[in-house]
């Protein structure tokens, strides 16, 4: 069984060519990364809750996540610049394939209720935004580790500018977009 990757360079790009007309393949419409968020709220207070949304995100994606910090003080959320409001991870090239993988073959046929992914949730560049409700779907987090339950937040961007192309590639990929 080929994976993800290869399955984009064999057969995906001669078939995106075809269809949009181009000669070169370099200007095929391609997967640039994949960047994972989560929000942290009680980040502020509870360094443990930093800590163990660090290990079940990177226990997910393979590495370690970046803290990302408050640009502005809100006191209205008791929230002050530099303290640590949620967890970013950016996947390239082999990590980002085998991540999408798991995502379409694994993860989302484990959601509830799941009947398929909204196409309207493309930006207009072609990069297109999805939520998890819960982190306990990906098959490597052990649920007796979990503090807290935390959703996730996840962006495929694309090098191309259009939503049509955009959502060509992730449909040729096998995003399961919802029928009609």
């Amino acid at each position: 069984m080929q994976s993800l990757e290869e399955k984009y360079k064999k057969e995906i790009v001669s078939q995106l060519m075809k269809e949009l007309g181009v000669k070169n393949a370099l200007a095929v419409p391609r997967i640039e990364k994949v960047v994972i968020n989560v929000g942290i709220k009680e980040g502020v207070s509870d360094k443990a809750a930093v800590k163990s949304a660090s290990q079940a995100l990177a226990v997910i994606t393979g590495q370690k996540p970046r803290i990302a910090r408050a640009k502005k003080s809100v006191a209205g959320f008791k929230l002050r610049e530099g303290d640590p409001i949620g967890l970013v991870v950016t996947l390239r090239r082999r990590r980002m394939y085998d991540f999408l993988e798991k995502l379409f073959k694994i993860v989302f046929p484990r959601l509830r209720d799941f009947q398929g992914l909204p196409t309207e949730a493309f930006d207009g560049h072609g990069n297109y935004t999805l939520g998890i409700p819960e982190q306990t779907v990906f098959p490597e987090v052990d649920y007796a580790k979990i503090d807290k339950v935390r959703g996730l937040e996840i962006t495929i961007v694309t090098n191309t500018n259009s939503d049509e192309q955009g959502k060509k590639l992730l449909d040729l990929l096998g995003m399961p977009f919802k029928k009609g």
